[in-house]
C-alpha cells in the first residue's frame, strides 16, 4: 500500500478524467490526498475515475470546467468551492496540478489562427488564470505541478504551435517559482514524452511498426505509461520534493540523447 504522504492535502487535477490526468488523480489520491478533478466534455469518464478512487479508498469530486474560454478559471474555482467540502473555514487547495492541455498536429503553413488561437487558450491561458485565481486559495507550502511535454526542447515543425505553449508552461513555472519561494511553495513542470493514452491510440496502438518507432526514441527502449508520469507528479506533490523548485523534471524515458 502506499504511504499516506498526503494525507490532509486537497489536490485540484485538471483534465483528470482520462490519460495521464487519471493516473495523477489515482496517484494523489492513494497518497492520501481529496482529489477534485476536471472535465470539459466526457462526463462518464470523471464519473468513472471518481469511483476507481473511491473503491480504492479514497477521496475525489469530478468538477465540469471546460477550459480555454474567458471566464473558465473563475467557473472552475466556483464549482471547487461549491463541491468539495472542507474542514477549514474557507476553502482551501495544497497541490494544483495544471494537466488539461490539446495537441495541435500542424505545421507553420497549414496551422489556422483560430487553430492557434485555441492551443494557446486551452494549454497556456488557462493554467495561468487557474494559478491566479487559486492563489487564495493555495496554501502556504503548496505545490504547483504544470504538466509540459518533451516537445518543448525538441524542434518539432510538424507540432509547431503545440511546442511553443509547452516552452510558455514552462516559463511560467520558472516565474512562479521565484514569486512564490517565499511562501513555501514549489513549482514544477513535468515533460512526458510519447504515452500510450486515447490521445495517441488511433495512430499507436494496434499498430506494431508504430509502437517499435515510438519505443525506439526513448533510452529506455519502451512507451511511456500514464503511470510513469503520474508517479513523478506525485513525488513532486510530497514533502520529499521540498527543496526542489523552478525546474522541468524530463518524463520522457530519455528520448532525444
Amino acid at each position: 500500500m502506499t504511504t499516506q504522504r498526503l494525507e490532509g492535502k486537497t489536490a485540484l487535477v485538471t483534465g483528470g478524467s482520462r490519460g495521464i490526468g487519471r493516473a495523477i488523480a489515482e496517484r494523489l489520491a492513494r497518497d492520501g490526498a481529496l482529489v477534485a478533478l476536471t472535465y470539459a466534455h466526457d462526463e462518464a469518464a470523471a464519473r468513472a475515475t471518481v469511483e476507481r478512487i473511491r473503491a480504492d479508498g479514497g477521496r475525489a469530486h469530478a468538477l465540469h470546467a471546460r477550459l480555454g474560454t474567458h471566464g473558465d478559471a473563475a467557473a472552475l474555482w466556483a464549482a471547487f468551492d461549491a463541491q468539495v467540502p472542507y474542514d477549514t473555514p474557507a476553502p482551501v487547495v495544497d497541490v494544483i496540478v495544471n494537466n488539461a492541455g490539446i495537441g495541435r498536429s500542424a505545421d507553420l503553413a497549414s496551422l489556422t489562427e483560430a487553430g492557434f488561437d485555441e492551443v494557446f487558450a486551452v494549454n497556456v491561458r488557462a493554467p495561468f488564470f487557474v494559478v491566479q485565481q487559486g492563489l487564495a486559495r493555495l496554501r502556504d507550502g503548496g505545490r504547483i505541478i504544470n504538466v509540459s511535454s518533451g516537445a518543448a526542447h525538441l524542434a518539432m515543425p510538424e507540432a509547431i504551435a503545440y511546442g511553443a505553449t509547452k516552452s510558455a508552461l514552462d516559463n511560467f513555472t520558472l516565474n512562479l517559482a521565484k514569486q512564490l519561494g517565499p511562501r513555501g511553495i514549489t513549482a514544477n513542470s513535468v515533460a512526458p514524452g510519447i504515452i500510450d493514452t486515447d490521445v495517441n491510440a488511433g495512430w499507436l496502438r494496434g499498430n506494431p511498426a508504430a509502437e517499435a518507432h515510438a519505443a525506439s526514441l526513448a533510452a529506455l527502449g519502451r512507451v511511456g505509461r500514464p503511470e510513469d508520469v503520474a508517479d513523478v507528479v506525485a513525488f513532486l506533490a510530497s514533502d520529499d520534493a521540498r527543496w526542489v523548485t523552478g525546474k522541468v523534471v524530463d518524463a520522457t524515458g530519455g528520448s532525444g540523447l
